[in-house]
């Protein structure tokens, strides 16, 4: 699908069976979403460029995805996408200046281009040309990027709450192992996260030194603006993965101490009923000459003994505080 913005604000979708074969000049953002073949053909011949496929935003080497060709800036940066669900996960997307155009292809939906295309609708003087629109889509996304960190950690502290605060309370069977996938699902966003702030970081340190930018003092303001906010969410996102290490320790640790837990138990259960064991055995052996056979009392006297021989080891270990 294509999308094209004119100036004003206003959408209009393409498709390469329209008459059209020369861009309206008001049109200042060309949007291609999951565009085919033949889309990626039709807008090669309106705008004069070679559009990135999908196999080109996968390329991970720096020369592929940050370089000028033509007097057009080609720009590739991989955003989070899904974030509010179970499966986040990384898209590429591409950033193209060509003129005072702004060309991007996508083959997901993150939301920061929805909340950027609602807030174009509404704000129409915001897009001047190409240039001033990637400033302002990149600060779109470094906000939904910012907002991800903050739910990230509200989830973290809702775990950290359930996990040490609420230990007092009576838990479930496998309680603290069902939190372990808690656990992992945020660190593995916000290691999604991390890459997209490296990488969103490399694309506008890029960017800053591409003249067409330069060449408008708000546009370069506006971008190390950006840069600026990129650095400083990368390292709060690195503080937060901190935070999410040392609670995914502090689970596995909590684990091991209640399985130890258990194993001291039975450890002393089995000292604790030793000796009654051992008294049993000897009057349950079968020889002939003993004396305590004969006794009227030898049978109170060994229940009283093997009563004796569990208690007292039992308040030595109260008294050493091992139980």
């Amino acid at each position: 699908m294509i999308n094209a913005y004119s100036a004003n604000g206003s959408m209009k979708t393409l498709a390469p069976a329209e008459a059209l074969r020369q861009l309206p000049g008001d049109v200042v953002w060309i949007d291609l979403v999951e565009p085919t073949p033949q889309e990626d053909s039709y807008v090669e011949g309106l705008v004069g460029i070679q559009v990135p496929t999908r196999d080109d935003l996968k390329d991970i080497e720096p020369s592929s995805r940050l370089y000028i060709e033509k007097d057009s800036v080609f720009m590739t940066a991989s955003l989070v996408w899904r974030a509010d669900g179970n499966d986040p996960q990384l898209t590429d997307v591409a950033f193209i200046l060509s003129g005072n155009r702004l060309i991007t292809v996508r083959y997901a939906e993150p939301k920061s281009f929805q909340l950027f295309i609602a807030a174009l609708g509404r704000v129409p003087e915001e897009a001047r040309d190409g240039v001033t629109l990637l400033g302002r889509l990149l600060e779109t996304i470094a906000d939904r990027t910012a907002e991800i960190l903050e739910h990230t950690v509200d989830r973290v502290d809702t775990l950290s709450t359930h996990i040490f605060r609420d230990r007092d309370r009576r838990r479930p069977p496998k309680f603290l192992e069902s939190k372990l996938a808690d656990i992992a699902e945020q660190h593995r966003l916000i290691g999604k996260v991390r890459d997209s702030l490296g990488l969103l970081s490399r694309l506008l340190t890029f960017l800053m030194n591409v003249p067409m930018v330069n060449r408008d003092e708000a546009d370069g303001s506006l971008c190390r603006t950006v840069a600026h906010d990129v650095e400083t969410l990368s390292e709060h996102a690195a503080f937060v993965a901190g935070n999410i290490a040392f609670l995914l320790d502090a689970s596995l640790g909590l684990i091991n101490v209640e399985q130890n837990t258990i194993i001291k138990i039975f450890s002393i259960a089995s000292v604790v009923f030793l000796p009654p064991t051992l008294v049993a055995s000897i009057y349950g052996m079968n020889f002939h000459f003993m004396p305590e056979l004969d006794w009227h009392l030898g049978y109170p006297f060994a229940i009283v003994a093997m009563i004796l021989s569990a208690i007292i080891p039992f308040f030595i270990f109260r008294w050493k505080g091992w139980l």
